[in-house]
């Protein structure tokens, strides 16, 4: 079948795929434990939504492992707050269901009106948004504080533990080399924690009171139509984020995947994926970078890989020792590496108007980037029918609506 869909069994892939989920692991549970999910629920989702992403694209798999999306924290983190992990999760599957929509249109008219939709100008200031809201929320817990100002940790051993966190995922993703230089985020993790050790702030009850075998904490969307309004708009970016990924796998695999099996089956694969995990109530799954890092290094182009990377995350999610000793991990050493992630996610956005040229000093450019970041950064709201649409996902309606009736200048 090809060098990129051979499934013949080898003991070797099957430890690659091991190997994978390892790189993984970091970003995959991080979204779950700040947003307030359960990591073992995301690695479940995350196994089962890359074997549907597989089944989907049977005819050409590109070899990505998919698992939790970072786009999604700031929405999942106020949507658990405000209505609940089951409502939250109707707004998922929605999202996902968004995705699908996109795939049905792209399979009619091609994949030109995307970039037409969604170009860098209202994609960009998105991404930025999304990195700069949540920016507090790592800064507080940094800090050792929850939002309100509430000290989880004293502040002087609170900023030691998150600056050596930071500095320990700063330096192994510059300094590292091979498959180490993937790993930024669990080496960081792993570093804070021993560090959180001999400061001795770490309870481990929940290690002790957890089962080695247990069920995930599924959790079953419930309908709101408040949340689903709310999370909607938030799959622009992971959407524009999915094309950006299948054009590097397929640089890296030296396969055109955006022809074949085209976006019209990846985004179908990776919205499926999605609501599917969303009804498990686990986060959204994207296509992961640091994976396809992997890929580049190893050179392991085989897709069956990331069915052993699948079933290995599928297994985990049933040792019930691992939720345990996730839940111990100190909020310091969390908001130390995030202060480096979100600023990272802002950066992206900033990148994507730098490579796409586009032009600031033009006023109808600065002022859809302007109304984009104040609208969403700044929490504006509007009302319509007692329905309420704010934040991010306001500013991504807005950034689209002013790029399609905003005039071109004149040249």
């Amino acid at each position: 079948m090809g060098k990129a869909t051979d499934y013949n069994f080898r003991v070797k892939d099957s430890l690659l795929g091991v190997q994978f989920l390892f790189v993984a692991f970091g970003a995959l549970v991080l979204v779950p434990i700040l947003t307030g999910l359960d990591p073992n629920v995301a690695l479940f989702t995350a196994g089962i939504g890359t074997l549907i992403f597989q089944f989907i694209n049977r005819k050409n798999v590109p070899p990505i492992f998919l698992a939790s999306s970072f786009a999604f924290i700031a929405p999942i983190s106020m949507g658990v707050k405000t209505w609940g992990i089951a409502a939250t999760m109707s707004g998922l599957v929605a999202a996902g269901l968004l995705y699908v929509v996109i795939s049905l249109v792209i399979r009619v008219k091609g994949d030109n009106f995307i970039h037409k939709l969604l170009p860098p100008i209202v994609v960009g200031p998105v991404i930025m948004s999304i990195g700069l809201s949540l920016s507090p929320v790592a800064v507080h817990m940094a800090m050792g504080q929850t939002n309100d100002g509430t000290v989880l940790v004293p502040y002087d051993i609170a900023i030691v533990i998150s600056l050596i966190s930071l500095t320990s995922t700063v330096l192994i993703s510059l300094l590292a080399k091979g498959i180490f230089k993937l790993i930024p985020i669990l080496g960081g993790i792993i570093i804070g924690y021993l560090v959180s050790l001999y400061y001795g702030i770490i309870d481990f009850s929940s290690i002790s009171n957890a089962a080695w075998f247990a069920i995930p904490s599924f959790t079953a969307p419930e309908f709101n139509w408040q949340a689903i309004i709310f999370i909607l708009p938030i799959a622009i970016a992971p959407t524009v984020e999915h094309i950006g990924d299948m054009l590097t796998i397929s640089k890296v695999v030296k396969e055109d995947y955006l022809k074949n099996p085209g976006l019209k089956n990846t985004l179908l694969g990776d919205g499926l994926a999605t609501s599917v995990a969303s009804l498990f109530g686990g986060p959204p799954n994207t296509t992961y970078s640091e994976v396809t890092g992997a890929v580049t290094i190893t050179k392991a182009y085989n897709p069956a890989i990331m069915t052993w990377t699948a079933i290995s995350a599928i297994i985990l999610a049933f040792v019930g020792k691992l939720g345990g000793v996730l839940a111990t991990i100190p909020v310091p050493v969390m908001g130390g590496i995030m202060l480096l992630l979100f600023g990272i996610i802002a950066s992206i956005g900033i990148s994507t108007l730098v490579k796409a040229n586009v032009d600031l000093s033009c006023s109808r450019n600065m002022t859809i980037v302007a109304m984009i970041l104040v609208f969403s950064i700044g929490g504006m709201a509007f009302k319509f029918w007692g329905v309420e649409f704010s934040g991010i996902g306001l500013g991504a309606i807005l950034g689209i609506f002013l790029n399609l009736v905003l005039p071109q200048p004149r040249h």
